[in-house]
């Protein structure tokens, strides 16, 4: 039987907004917890990172929290840390390797298994090249390319063996719920409101839609975390909402900025809604999980790449969902990225809101039946190192 890699580095390289940083920081954390291995995290931007885990100190250049050590990716001292090699190294998103520590790699006498984690894609062609081979062009080192995705031919999604027992847990439990919403600093909705959570990009046309809520029937209470759509937002509430704890209410709309949330409480606020808008990588897996409907922006790539990731993914989606309610998500979703209107789609999607709750159930365990991501990492180094 092959042996299981011990020591794990993984290298994250935050380009804009928080989505490489979480996905790097959930894997890490499921790498000690389930497969009990050590891991080290290196990170260039560490105030990202502690946005979404507080227990990381972004004036520390090395800590160890919840079993993984967080080192700084930058200047003498983590020069000196990434001296040696682990068994696995993973480059996550492309992100490159520091010089020294492929140097390290090369001078090996048996090479480290090492993984260019890639980007979610619902796209098939990535089955044909999840776990190709690269060779280094100059250095005696290959690299091997890992692609999450919605299917077995995939390396799959990051999901904690609990995940599934605590969202149903704390779907349960009132009083689990009611502190929830007092650390919100917001009233628990009425029931008989639509709760909808906002987490976009600065070009959603978020305005146009919450005129459209304003007529809405039934009342929709939108949360939107601090920080996002701060320009949209400030516009259509006159400043009001540029304060965490703060409402602005027209007609039947009530808008209100919640704080800003580690991962862990934005996986309760995902609970707690009845329609998910999420954005980029981290959120868009978390919303599949949480068995909410959900609308999915992709981040902005060039020659359209966002609406063939859209469109691959809808596709897969949409499958056992009735040809209305798949259409209806499909228009909305691309007015949402900026190809129609959102507010005169939204009407069907509203309509198509029912089916597409008694979908999401559905779509959320049958990916759960696929190996997870970080076991699906852990088999396929097992017999490369």
């Amino acid at each position: 039987m092959p042996r299981q890699a011990q020591r794990w580095d993984v290298f994250c390289s935050v380009v804009d907004n928080y989505g490489d940083a979480g996905v790097c920081w959930r894997l890490a954390r499921q790498l000690v917890a389930e497969h009990r291995l050590e891991v080290r995290l290196f990170v260039d931007a560490q105030p990202a990172l502690s946005r979404l885990a507080p227990a990381v100190d972004a004036s520390l250049d090395a800590q160890i929290v919840e079993g993984v050590r967080v080192c700084r990716w930058a200047g003498a001292q983590a020069e000196a840390r990434i001296s040696e090699v682990a068994d696995v190294v993973i480059e996550a998103f492309g992100c490159g390797l520091p010089q020294a520590y492929l140097a390290t790699m090369a001078a090996r006498s048996r090479q480290p298994a090492w993984i260019n984690l890639e980007h979610l894609s619902a796209e098939g062609w990535i089955e044909d090249c999840h776990g190709l081979p690269s060779r280094h062009p100059t250095l005696p080192l290959t690299r091997h390319f890992f692609f999450p995705g919605f299917t077995t031919a995939s390396g799959g999604l990051l999901r904690e063996d609990d995940l599934f027992t605590r969202r149903d847990a704390f779907q349960a439990d009132a009083g689990a719920q009611a502190s929830f919403w007092r650390s919100l600093r917001i009233a628990k909705p009425e029931p008989g409101v639509c709760v909808v959570s906002v987490f976009c990009y600065a070009n959603a046309p978020l305005p146009s839609l919450l005129e459209t809520w304003s007529r809405s029937e039934p009342p929709i209470l939108c949360l939107v975390p601090e920080g996002v759509a701060a320009a949209s937002l400030d516009a259509w509430s006159s400043g009001v909402l540029a304060t965490v704890g703060q409402q602005h209410r027209l007609g039947r709309v009530a808008v209100a900025r919640v704080p800003f949330l580690d991962q862990e409480d934005y996986d309760r606020l995902l609970w707690s809604c009845h329609l998910n808008f999420v954005r980029g990588e981290d959120s868009f897996v978390r919303a599949q999980w949480a068995a909410r409907p959900l609308v999915w922006q992709p981040y902005v790539q060039r020659e359209d790449a966002h609406r063939l990731k859209l469109d691959a993914f809808l596709g897969r989606y949409a499958a056992g969902m009735g040809d209305e309610a798949a259409q209806s998500l499909s228009t909305f979703s691309h007015a949402w990225i900026g190809e129609g209107e959102a507010g005169k789609a939204w009407m069907g999607l509203a309509t198509a809101l029912p089916a597409l709750s008694a979908h999401a159930p559905a779509w959320s365990a049958s990916l759960a039946s696929m190996p997870d991501l970080a076991a699906s990492l852990v088999r396929f180094c097992a017999d490369r190192v």
